[in-house]
């Protein structure tokens, strides 16, 4: 299959026959109410013939919670505020063992329930402790399927430094960067003076393992750095410094092949429009800031989307990610510069990962059903 088709719907379960599904989400990273938002985005497209739905949260402090669908329907961006998982003192446990399915229920009064066998978990996470890995190894450790990249994809693709040295290693061009550690610069605090160097301004100074834009800045001059380092350390104990690149900012969206077939790409790709603000931060991503426009459908030439596609392609490849992913780059005078791959991309219908497939002709509900059918027969990792 050619990698630009998008998908076709996926095959029907056996007649009369539902599948259990979690939809995991919340989380210990600052990314929680984002990923609570996306909760509510799939319980309601999820399809309701095909699927039995068991909602778990993992509130800030990381406890799993067993939460009802009334529970989300409060769950919304409204007046700049995001929802969060509350304690109501239940314990969902997973698995003992790969021997079963099953999930077992702690009550409040501490009785246990069983919650009954589950076919796929939907991991609904960004950031540290739910997409660089942590959660997927959890689940890889009881044998239960789950959508999107596994251990090594995941950790991968959330420390953005390792990622850049693969892709630039395997001929996909990047931005120019430097990574430095809080022990570096408290080793030799001159260094900070020298973090620019070889780079071009703007810089975009940006914790190596968040998502959703969390701790970054744009950085005009050396003088900004300091501040700048301490925003994005205050995420991660590592931190990238990287030239702004001149380009436009385009956004493809990539699927998981079935069987032997290759990674699917959405048929359009989106662009970052700003119309008055510097870059695409988390308050214009979530909260409706403005000074930025989303170009779907963008305009680009059929040379231009070619390379697109295939360093989106290449780039899922080499990454090792499965599933999901939505591949960010600058679209330059010389060909596309890949910004960054996002294994768990924001996933409500607004978001630009659902609406890439609802342009190539994939609807939201069609979606989720895919992700949950590639979990289910996706290969054992060994």
């Amino acid at each position: 299959m050619n990698p630009a088709d998008s998908t076709a719907p996926a095959p029907a379960a056996e007649a009369g026959a539902t599948r259990t599904v979690v939809i995991l989400f919340g989380g210990r990273s600052s990314e929680h109410g984002i990923s609570c938002v996306t909760a509510a985005g799939v319980l309601r497209a999820i399809d309701r013939t095909r699927f039995d739905v068991i909602l778990v949260g993992i509130t800030k402090q990381g406890a799993t919670v067993l939460l009802q669908e009334e529970d989300l329907a409060g769950y919304a961006l409204e007046a700049g505020a995001l929802p969060e998982v509350r304690d109501n003192g239940t314990r969902v446990l997973w698995p003992a063992s790969t021997a079963t399915r099953a999930l077992t229920l702690i009550d409040q009064h501490g009785a246990l329930h069983s919650l009954g066998r589950v076919d796929a978990v939907l991991p609904m996470l960004h950031g540290p402790y739910g997409e660089d890995g942590t959660v997927q190894g959890m689940l890889d450790l009881v044998d239960l399927p789950y959508a999107g990249s596994g251990v090594l994809g995941s950790a991968l693709c959330m420390d953005k430094h390792a990622v850049k040295t693969m892709l630039a290693d395997a001929g996909i061009a990047v931005a120019p960067w430097r990574t430095v550690t809080r022990a570096q610069l408290e080793h030799d605090p001159f260094l900070v003076e020298r973090l620019d160097e070889g780079l071009n301004y703007p810089l975009f100074v940006k914790p190596a393992r968040a998502g959703s834009s969390v701790g970054v800045s744009r950085v005009t001059d050396a003088a900004e750095l300091p501040a700048a380092l301490e925003t994005a350390f205050a995420e991660d104990r590592t931190v990238l410094i990287e030239s702004g690149v001149a380009g436009r900012e385009v956004e493809i969206a990539v699927l998981e092949g079935r069987g032997a077939e290759r990674p699917r790409t959405s048929a359009v790709i989106g662009e970052i429009v700003f119309t008055g603000r510097e870059f695409y931060d988390f308050e214009a991503k979530y909260l409706g800031a403005a000074g930025v426009e989303l170009a779907l459908p963008a305009r680009v030439t059929d040379a231009e989307f070619a390379a697109i596609r295939e360093a989106a392609v290449r780039a899922f490849e080499v990454a090792q990610c499965a599933g999901l992913a939505r591949i960010d780059f600058f679209l330059t005078d010389t060909g596309p510069v890949l910004n960054e791959i996002n294994t768990l991309p924001g996933f409500t219908p607004i978001s630009m990962y659902p609406r890439l497939w609802e342009e190539s002709g994939l609807g939201y509900t069609a979606l989720i059903t895919e992700l949950v059918e590639l979990a289910i027969a996706k290969r054992p990792a060994y």
